[in-house]
């Protein structure tokens, strides 16, 4: 791990730590906001189980009509006293008026024997609260606790929290989640019990988690409590340290952010720009590594200008356009410029050029940093994007290319170089690392 990542590492560990000692009654530690005033529900309204997608295509008129219809509901299952947010069991949830992305989120509650309650993150379900003393619902888990992202698909990282962490009913809890993309991390009274996640779409498991939403307090049947809900919203900077935070055990920095040493082919078209690797204006070609590398991991920063166009070359052979002759083309591409509004969905950033399609809409406004994570096992592809993943392929079972296949010759490639594709714009690369797997590690 590096010095910078070290550094890193601990200061997100000294910022879950400190608010659990910080002022409480409703007042918001240093750097959080408080969502909830101790008095009124000012800044929320009701909204049940609803599809954000659904929501958004409603127009203003029917809009209007469902948030009336829900506050009514609302008005008769939720109240505030001495400072506590009551709910009776039923109705609709509370749901924040403001949308949010990358956050930092504290909510302490309390609740009854048998409740089954959560909070949604994004408008999706949801960090788990139940009765780990009841046994009806144990063949789903309650007894492993409270805290889990319970609607990941069965069997996978985050459902069941690490540890029953919950307090005895009657006592207040505490939740802490950091949650960057899809990547979310749970404590709950001082205990992780999700560590780095990747919490599911629960209205569309095939797409990522969408890249901002609504946070709600979710009713189920018991009555429950809550106070102190303080956010803080991270900036991309404080969202890519605790990216490069996690999993860095085993990467080795390939560009040592002064000069080209250990990269060959374009060396001529590109520069070092404030310890970053940027592509000159009106100029290209492919800037790729000594070394060859079959299975690995790769973890780069990139920002792009307005119309920015590059690519990552993956297995690269040291001749032609990577996109053809390697493996595959990772896009790099401002996929939201209007003069790339027609392009082919195996075009916008993050896709396999020419073959596979990566979701869209997880890209940080231009001229911010964004992180980006690529593993590369076999013939498997896959992609993270500032925390959510956007592809996740395999390549081997690629039948329809945009092109003929037979201008593809580098399809099957089983190793070769790692690079970048200049396209004559101005992307900017730093931070950019390494670590091989299976047998090369």
């Amino acid at each position: 791990m590096t010095l910078r990542n070290v550094t890193a590492s601990a200061a997100l560990c000294l910022g879950i730590l400190s608010p659990l000692y910080a002022q409480e009654d409703n007042q918001p530690p240093e750097g959080f906001e408080a969502l909830f005033n101790g008095t009124d529900l000012a800044g929320w309204h009701g909204m049940g189980h609803f599809d954000p997608r659904t929501l958004a295509e409603l127009d203003d008129s029917a809009r209007t009509e469902k948030r009336e219809a829900d506050l009514e509901d609302l008005q008769k299952h939720w109240k505030v006293e001495n400072g506590e947010i009551i709910n009776d069991g039923h109705g609709v949830f509370l749901t924040t008026d403001r949308q949010f992305g990358d956050i930092e989120l504290w909510v302490d509650y309390k609740t009854v024997p048998k409740a089954d309650s959560g909070i949604y993150l994004r408008t999706s379900p949801q960090v788990q609260i139940w009765d780990p003393k009841n046994e009806d619902i144990w063949s789903l888990g309650a007894d492993k606790g409270s805290g889990g992202l319970w609607n990941n698909n069965a069997g996978t990282a985050g459902k069941d929290p690490l540890v029953l962490a919950d307090n005895p009913l009657g006592q207040w809890n505490r939740f802490r989640i950091v949650q960057v993309g899809a990547r979310t991390s749970v404590w709950l009274n001082g205990k992780q019990v999700v560590d780095h996640a990747i919490m599911h779409n629960f209205w569309d498991r095939a797409v990522p988690l969408f890249a901002r939403g609504m946070a709600q307090l979710q009713t189920h049947g018991g009555e429950i409590r809550w106070k102190n809900i303080f956010v803080k919203e991270l900036s991309n900077a404080e969202s890519n340290e605790i990216l490069a935070s996690h999993g860095e055990d085993g990467f080795e920095s390939i560009f040592n952010g002064t000069d080209f040493e250990g990269w060959q082919g374009a060396t001529k078209n590109y520069e070092v720009k404030d310890g970053a690797i940027a592509c000159k204006s009106d100029a290209g070609g492919t800037l790729y590594t000594n070394e060859e590398y079959g299975n690995f991991v790769a973890r780069f920063e990139f920002k792009l200008p307005p119309k920015g166009n590059n690519g990552i070359a993956i297995r690269f052979p040291g001749n032609g356009q990577s996109c053809y002759t390697g493996m595959c083309e990772l896009q790099v591409l401002d996929s939201e410029h209007p003069d790339y509004a027609d392009l082919d969905d195996r075009q916008y950033h993050g896709s396999a050029y020419g073959k596979v399609a990566a979701h869209r809409g997880h890209l940080r406004p231009l001229g911010e940093w964004n992180f980006q994570e690529v593993t590369v096992d076999g013939s498997q592809i896959r992609v993270e994007l500032n925390g959510s993943v956007i592809m996740d392929a395999d390549i081997s079972q690629v039948t329809e290319f945009m092109a003929d296949r037979d201008k593809f010759p580098g399809h099957e490639r089983t190793t070769g170089y790692f690079g970048f594709c200049g396209h004559d714009d101005p992307v900017e690369f730093r931070a950019v690392r390494i670590k091989r797997l299976g047998a090369e590690s």
